[in-house]
């Protein structure tokens, strides 16, 4: 059932040590800055974090990071001239890193949500990144089985909401947003606006309020557009 809080605090309040959270964004590009301050200041760690990259700058998940509340990441880019804090945890061995090239790591996510199983991919075969993992030949190409990447929560940001949880993005700022909360077992989304049921066209409808557990107003969120 989905509940609209007033505050970003409340809205990650369910958030426990140990949790793996998936971030939404492409950089900061759909980054959902104020639920993570709101998870900085609520203060749980040890987390394991799903995101495309490893923080950028000194907001939002780089904070997250420079503090020492994760103890490992998942992403497909780890590294960037503005990841510095990742790069000093990562060399001063703090973090943990796994690196899932960027259609894999998508693809791991929407699996989540849908209910795959598993499947298979080209992409990583003879590579460090399939070691350990197993291969198969099908349509004459090795390819190498992953498995999805599911988490406790997931904080994306979208533009619009309505009181059923349906969500609309702005453009770009969409990116890993929809599978990710579809993949998480809670779904927290930060949006610039809330409407009454029926005011959303459902033909622009990305997101059904079925994937949705908790929507918070931010209508001017700190970093970038929503």
């Amino acid at each position: 059932m989905l509940t609209i809080v007033d505050s970003a605090a409340q809205a990650v309040e369910p958030i426990t040590d140990g949790s793996t959270v998936m971030i939404g964004g492409f950089g900061v590009a759909g980054q959902p800055v104020e639920l993570i301050d709101a998870l900085i200041e609520q203060g749980a760690t040890d987390l394991t974090v799903v995101n495309n990259n490893a923080g950028n700058g000194d907001v939002g998940l780089a904070k997250l990071i420079q503090l020492g509340r994760v103890r490992k990441i998942i992403c497909s880019f780890p590294r960037q001239s503005d990841s510095y804090h990742f790069d000093a945890k990562y060399h001063a061995g703090e973090i943990e890193l796994e690196v899932v090239p960027q259609g894999n790591l998508a693809e791991r996510i929407r699996a989540a949500g849908a209910g795959i199983g598993a499947f298979y991919t080209p992409t990583g075969y003879g590579t460090p990144l399939a070691e350990g993992k197993e291969t198969r030949e099908l349509d004459g190409k090795m390819q190498i089985l992953e498995f999805p990447i599911t988490a406790d929560f997931s904080l994306t940001k979208a533009l619009t909401a309505d009181k059923a949880g349906n969500l609309v993005y702005r453009k770009t700022a969409r990116n890993f947003g929809p599978i990710m909360a579809a993949a998480a077992r809670t779904s927290i989304v930060q949006v610039s606006d809330v409407v009454e049921r029926g005011a959303l066209d459902p033909e622009v409808v990305v997101t059904p309020g079925i994937y949705v557990d908790t929507v918070v107003s931010i209508p001017d969120p700190a970093v970038g557009h929503a």
